[in-house]
């Protein structure tokens, strides 16, 4: 099957039903090959045509996805679909989704270098607040003025009116954001979601690699989400007393909501509250109660681990970090930065009042985390856009801060991979004083990069 090449995108469109056994008759690599070499900024996939699949059928697509994505970093992904097939794209691929979905050829368009600086006003919604930053920031980038709803209910609004856009984006996910981690985030606290009976399978699901990065970024407060958890054997038990045990290294604390001890023995709540566990029955008991979260740890970075060094495998790759971190803050701020000093040694922060910062750790190949201090100016300009409206509220700033942060993180991820350097990414974890941030980081050795955008300093900090 050959291509349509169109405004630089290169679209295939099968018909039919799309299995295992005949997907790979619609596509082969020499197709692929062939569009490539034609100057695309993405390949994709149409759907409009096709009145079956599953994810047998997708998976061929999916490979040839892949290699595209090593010969050159394009966009790949899929295009033209109802509600129904987002969402079984989405289950298909839950736990990594590295290609994208455009509910429309006309809104993959708008993610494409040919169709750059249209000024197209867009309506925006995703319920993953992560994937609404990303698309926010992209379409600005772009040349476009993306409107963000933060609620359903606010989409569903504002949509009513629909020949107020030129474009209204929903069902549509970007890919080159990475792996979706099985978590959420409130304020400084990672909450987990378990269910079902737990054995000592959640040994292999739980990712611990995942979780130890998410202590070094700074987490101090986990939360087990246990409200459709049946019931629990000796091997879970052991597994999340060891959690807790290894936790409390960092002076963090773990604590389980909603969990039926009607069904676990009574002994293992026992010897869990022995490993330091801590148990509440409604979520909002923890997340509502700025007190109690203060004593369990949310607002608490005390790094208590010994300190890593960081290593010649992390520096050489600084290019790439210092690439994602500017490219993005020079386009949310409209303004250009200038390096004033680099040095190897433990971070120096000389003003401290009026400044605000974020962390996000990096695990794979290469495992270390990234600072960002920013002077709350800078932080309030960058996060405008998302917000909608210039704001003084510190917590939405902090919260918006994450998500500007994750998209730097995501961008990392992707200029890494581009060398062959495999690595995932933590949540972001935010700090609303410079001494929240040195609680985790004042003896940790590592490259400070001290730039200014326009007046206004602002500082980057490689560190293990």
């Amino acid at each position: 099957m050959r291509a349509i090449l169109k405004n630089g995108i290169g679209l295939f469109s099968p018909q039919g039903f799309l299995d295992g056994n005949n997907s790979s008759s619609f596509l082969s690599i020499e197709d692929v090959d062939a569009t490539v070499e034609l100057n695309t900024d993405m390949i994709l996939v149409s759907l409009k045509k096709v009145i079956f699949f599953n994810k047998n059928g997708l998976d061929v697509f999916i490979k040839l996805f892949s290699k595209i994505k090593k010969k050159k970093n394009i966009i790949v992904g899929f295009c033209d679909y109802d509600s129904k097939k987002f969402t079984a794209i989405s289950k298909f691929y839950s736990s990594e989704m590295n290609f994208s979905l455009f509910r429309t050829y006309d809104i993959a368009l708008l993610f494409s270098n040919s169709f750059k600086n249209k000024n197209k006003n867009v309506l925006l919604y995703s319920d993953d607040k992560s994937q609404r930053t990303a698309m926010a920031i992209e379409l600005h980038d772009f040349g476009h003025n993306p409107v963000v709803c933060q609620t359903y209910e606010e989409f569903h609004e504002k949509s009513s009116n629909s020949s107020a856009y030129d474009n209204i984006i929903y069902d549509t996910f970007i890919g080159q954001m990475g792996q979706k981690i099985a978590t959420r985030v409130a304020g400084n606290t990672i909450i987990y979601s378990v269910s079902s009976f737990l054995d000592a399978d959640i040994g292999n699901t739980f990712n611990i690699a995942y979780h130890n990065n998410s202590l070094n970024v700074g987490f101090r407060l986990f939360i087990f989400d246990a409200y459709k958890v049946i019931s629990m054997n000796i091997h879970a038990l052991n597994f999340f007393s060891k959690l807790s045990t290894s936790a409390a290294e960092y002076n963090a604390t773990i604590c389980f909501v909603g969990l039926d001890f009607t069904k676990i023995p009574l002994s293992f709540k026992d010897t869990m509250e022995d490993s330091g566990i801590l148990f509440y029955k409604q979520m909002d008991d923890i997340l509502q109660n700025k007190e109690l979260l203060k004593e369990l740890g949310a607002s608490s970075a005390a790094n208590i681990k010994n300190k890593r060094v960081i290593d010649k495998a992390i520096v050489t790759k600084l290019p790439d970090f210092i690439e994602a971190t500017v490219a993005t803050i020079e386009m949310m701020t409209n303004s250009k930065a200038k390096k004033e000093a680099v040095e190897v040694n433990k971070i120096e922060i000389k003003e401290k009042s009026d400044r605000i910062a974020s962390s996000i750790g990096f695990y794979g190949d290469i495992d270390g985390m990234v600072v960002l201090v920013f002077p709350t100016k800078i932080a309030k300009k960058a996060c405008e856009l998302l917000i909608g409206e210039s704001t003084d509220d510190l917590e939405l700033i902090l919260d918006t801060l994450a998500e500007l942060v994750n998209i730097v993180g995501g961008k990392i991820k992707s200029l890494l991979g581009d060398h062959d350097v495999r690595v995932n990414i933590t949540l972001p974890r935010t700090y609303q004083s410079i001494d929240s941030l040195m609680e985790v980081i004042e003896n940790k050795k590592g490259v400070q990069v001290d730039l200014a955008f326009d007046d206004d300093k602002f500082l980057f900090f490689l560190t293990k």
